[in-house]
Parts: C-alpha cells; sequence; structure tokens
C-alpha cells in the first residue's frame, strides 16, 4: 500500500503518520530562490519519509503576503526573517538547512500539522 512501509526488523508493514495528507509550506529566504529551495527539497524528503505529500513556494521575504494571497499553506519555513503579521505559523528553518537542529525543526513542524489535523 502506499502509506505503508516495511518496518526493517520484523518485515511488518507499518502505517506512515502523513498517510497521503498534503503538507503545503511558503519556504521564505533572502533571495527567493537558493536557501528556501535547499530547505524545501530537505523538508520534502523528510515529510516524504513520513508519508506526506509536499508541495513547497519558493519566496523572499518581500513576496509572502502575495504568496499568502494566492495559496493555502500550512506554516512558513524561514531562513530570513518575515516580520510582517501573518495568520499561519513561522518556523525558523536555519539550524535545519544546516542539520543542526533537524529533529527540533521536524518536532516544531509536525505539532503544527498536528493541530491542523495533518
Amino acid at each position: 500500500m502506499l502509506f505503508k512501509k516495511k518496518n526493517k526488523k520484523t518485515g511488518n508493514d507499518v502505517s506512515l503518520r502523513g498517510e497521503g495528507k498534503t503538507v503545503r509550506v511558503l519556504s521564505v529566504c533572502g533571495s527567493g530562490t537558493v536557501s528556501s529551495t535547499m530547505i524545501a527539497v530537505k523538508m520534502q524528503e523528510r515529510f516524504e519519509e513520513l508519508g506526506y505529500r509536499f508541495q513547497a513556494t519558493e519566496v523572499n521575504p518581500g513576496g509572502v503576503k502575495t504568496a499568502l494571497m494566492s495559496g493555502d499553506y500550512d506554516f512558513i519555513a524561514y531562513t530570513s526573517p518575515v516580520e510582517e503579521e501573518v495568520d499561519i505559523p513561522k518556523i525558523n528553518a536555519v539550524n535545519f538547512m544546516t542539520g543542526f537542529a533537524e529533529e527540533e525543526f521536524m518536532e516544531e513542524a509536525l505539532r503544527v500539522l498536528d493541530e491542523l489535523g495533518k
């Protein structure tokens, strides 16, 4: 089945947390291209391992409001500050990108998804 994988120790099927639900993230960096794409790719790998579908839009801080008007996002992952008031959670992704605090970032993102019922 699509949202199951084999447990390496037991060989049994294990349900994946995401069960095919889609995570939509607005990825923000200073230029809207390099760092935001790097964290989007890294997030995609991690969320797909958990059984989620993943979509990201990369923007610079000046493009946040416009992106939020034209899209429906679960949270913002940023490496450059987003000073504007927004109605969705903002999660600092600098340490996720550099690899120093990947698990902390994922825990925070998964808490947000729990609150959204995903």
